[in-house]
């Protein structure tokens, strides 16, 4: 039987992982030691701590009905009380704190909440994928900002056309920022605040990397500038702070009105976070946070491995201050897929070209600190052995 598929999967850029899970696959069945440095999974376990809430939990039969679509009232007011601790920010866990099934899945469904058929929505490139993809399913259109050096890898506010500006129901931002490492500080978000007031742009913040930074740096989030709640929500997960991808497991915070249009797109689609996941994601929050900052020492010693032999071989890549990424130059001669591809064929190292992320990313090759110490200066010396 043919079929068609569905318009909205025809708008969607190419998967941007497809030809390296090729060459990857092939080069796994002629016996290579492949290093994978492209995917942005934690490879350290969740704390034993959070693994044994789980289990008791999840044995308890009340928890096995169905949950409340917007989450367990604990959890929300777990989320809440962190969120006053780490950035001093006030949440009415009522209306002002949604669960996730993690924080893509909030995401994804925004603009579902909130963008019209031709509507527009304001995206960083290069970016992660969902942004865009989110906009499109919702029959949007994307306007991206280009993130480049020059301008720290943040969105030049100024350059957006009035027009354009005007048209634009919501804008995406992330930061810290996959893939390129890059953190905002406070005046950047108070000019992000300023433009969402004057042009009546709803933001959303995508804080997933907040506790993944380095050398005694603490990222700031987005709400705690004022005013960010009148025009906003941020986006925070579990996932990376606490090594729990799998688990699914975030939130959404902010103002009340969007949390409750995206509260009811979620009620219509799935039904909620599985309970005995969410009293894990409490102990995860209230327990023990030294397996947080272990996390961090272990990401930074990975980092600074990476960083040092990639300047002994030539490549000049800048030291990020948060996130396990590092948004890495190439050499001069090739594009980004070209020396992505000669890392995976003559080294046997999966990295992800820049050019996947959006056009800026041209240039570039990302690097993800999730596999350890030891595969990393065993990945750098097979770098340094490469003619290039």
């Amino acid at each position: 039987m043919a079929f068609e598929k569905a318009t909205r999967l025809k708008r969607l850029p190419p998967y941007l992982f497809q030809e390296i899970d090729r060459l990857k696959a092939e080069l796994l069945r002629n016996g290579v030691d492949v290093i994978n440095l492209g995917v942005g999974d934690p490879d350290l376990p969740t704390p034993r701590h959070i693994i044994e809430k789980l289990q008791q939990t999840a044995e308890d039969p009340v928890n096995h009905q169905y949950p409340s679509y917007s989450g367990m009232n604990d959890f929300k007011v777990s989320i809440a009380n962190w969120y006053q601790s780490r950035f001093g920010v006030e949440l009415n866990p009522a209306d002002e704190v949604l669960t996730l099934i993690g924080s893509k899945e909030g995401i994804a469904h925004l603009p579902l909440a909130l963008i019209n058929p031709g509507d527009l929505a304001l995206v960083p490139t290069p970016a992660y994928p969902v942004y865009n993809v989110a906009v499109l399913f919702a029959g949007g259109e994307s306007h991206f900002m280009p993130l480049v050096r020059e301008n720290h890898f943040l969105p030049d506010l100024q350059a957006i056309a009035p027009d354009v500006a005007r048209r634009a129901k919501l804008m995406f931002i992330n930061y810290p920022n996959n893939p390129t490492g890059a953190t905002a500080e406070r005046d950047f978000f108070r000019k992000v605040v300023d433009f969402a007031k004057q042009y009546d742009v709803i933001v959303c913040h995508d804080a997933a990397y907040t506790e993944m930074a380095f050398d005694g740096y603490r990222p700031m989030s987005f709400l705690e500038v004022p005013g960010a709640k009148e025009v906003g929500i941020e986006f925070h997960s579990l996932s990376k702070t606490y090594n729990m991808t799998g688990w699914r497991i975030g939130s959404a915070v902010g103002n009340a009105q969007v949390i409750d249009a995206l509260g009811q797109i979620k009620s219509n689609i799935d039904s909620g976070a599985f309970n005995a996941v969410q009293w894990a994601g409490i102990a995860a929050i209230e327990g023990d946070q030294s397996c947080v900052a272990e996390m961090q020492k272990t990401y930074q010693e990975r980092r600074d491995v990476l960083i040092a032999g990639l300047r002994r071989a030539g490549i000049e890549a800048q030291s990020p201050k948060a996130t396990f990424y590092v948004w890495c130059p190439v050499p001069a001669g090739y594009s980004s897929k070209e020396f992505s591809s000669l890392l995976l064929k003559e080294a046997g190292i999966v990295t992800t070209p820049g050019s996947g992320f959006g056009e800026p990313g041209e240039g570039y090759i990302r690097l993800a600190l999730t596999v350890s110490r030891e595969r990393i200066e065993e990945a750098v010396e097979r770098i340094r052995k490469l003619s290039f």
